[in-house]
């Protein structure tokens, strides 16, 4: 089969992850997988290396320009290039190149509820028109069953648990000491105000960020967090985008990690903590449960997050350990792209 592979970013971003390990996964069993994705901000490349053929599409920033505006002219731009001429499975990740694709498959990683009229116009398209669809955990997919009547099919995400489990954390740890870490970037959806809370409960441990390249404004709530930061005397330590060779020893040298996320589909970066050995401190979230009971320590609000994350640095769990190392290999990219290559097949 000949694959396109959408993407609305060239950044490391969970989604963007999974769009490259998938295509490469595929391009391994013998198809013909490509990327297309958006460039955004003088991007013609992605994060990292990739081994199948990728299409970049050029899209300037526009200064002064809203998240509504933003969102229909990546649509119009990746519409107006892409040439679905030849493919045999459009597959698009994401709402913005679902709306620019046409008819498609479309993986849904996790349902949000937008206000920006556009975004929210955009996200609703992206959910109802597709010609199949497929989601990263059963716990979305029950989401998409309940709201929209849409069946889909559930395949979850790998993780390059390889990758994770030989990195070596200790240029890390002679840098930050016993550090807790979490990848995402200050966003709401990542709950980023409750680990600052918690945070604030156990500052002997430093906060270190990674990440956080989105589409999205998040100024006001980025301004939000750092007055609430002054106000209780922290200093989290906010790295940015992390170059994709070092991420895994930042994550490897981790005494815990935090994913707060109030809004998941599966949790590729926990998965990837846990291919490490690096103790889990998730959000007690439904998804969550289904994925990483056994694995990971649950917690509610920043008092009970605390709690968790100071257990998890000082109480070591050989058990856990041992059980998200195991949960992290079975998740393999292979094993994903079989299922969607059945999935390809199956629905014609």
């Amino acid at each position: 089969m000949r694959i396109a592979l959408l993407t609305y970013s060239t950044k490391p971003r969970g989604g963007v992850v999974h769009t490259l390990a998938l295509a490469e996964a595929l391009a391994e069993l013998g198809e013909e997988a490509e990327v297309w994705a958006l460039g955004r901000g003088g991007d013609r490349r992605f994060f990292r290396d990739v081994s199948v053929p990728v299409h970049v599409v050029d899209c300037p920033d526009v200064p002064g320009e809203t998240v509504g505006e933003r969102v229909l002219r990546s649509i119009a731009l990746l519409r107006a290039a892409f040439d679905r001429s030849g493919y045999d499975v459009v597959h698009a990740q994401d709402c913005i190149t679902a709306n620019a694709a046409g008819p498609c498959v479309r993986t849904v990683h996790h349902l949000d509820h937008f206000t920006t009229p556009e975004l929210a116009a955009c996200h609703e398209r992206a959910l109802v028109e597709p010609l199949a669809h497929v989601c990263v955990s059963s716990a979305v997919a029950g989401e998409l069953r309940d709201g929209w009547g849409i069946t889909a099919e559930v395949i979850p995400n790998g993780v390059d648990a390889a990758r994770f489990a030989a990195a070596d954390g200790s240029a890390w740890r002679d840098r930050f000491g016993a550090y807790v870490l979490t990848v995402g970037g200050i966003e709401p959806r990542k709950g980023s105000l409750d680990l600052l809370e918690a945070h604030a409960l156990l500052p002997e441990y430093p906060l270190v960020i990674a990440g956080g390249e989105t589409l999205f404004d998040y100024r006001g709530y980025r301004a939000e967090w750092e007055a609430r930061a002054r106000d209780l005397g922290v200093e989290p330590v906010v790295l940015g985008p992390v170059p994709h060779d070092d991420l895994p020893g930042l994550v490897a040298g981790a005494s815990a990690f935090a994913f707060p996320s109030t809004k998941e589909g599966f949790g590729l970066a926990a998965m990837e903590a846990l291919a490490a050995g690096v103790p889990l401190v998730v959000r007690d979230l439904a998804v969550f449960r289904d994925i990483f009971t056994g694995t990971a320590l649950f917690a509610a609000g920043p008092g009970s997050l605390a709690v968790a994350l100071r257990e998890a640095v000082t109480v070591p769990s050989p058990e856990r350990a041992a059980a998200g190392r195991a949960l992290a290999a079975r998740h393999t990219w292979r094993r994903a792209a079989l299922a969607h290559r059945a999935f390809y097949r199956e629905i014609g």
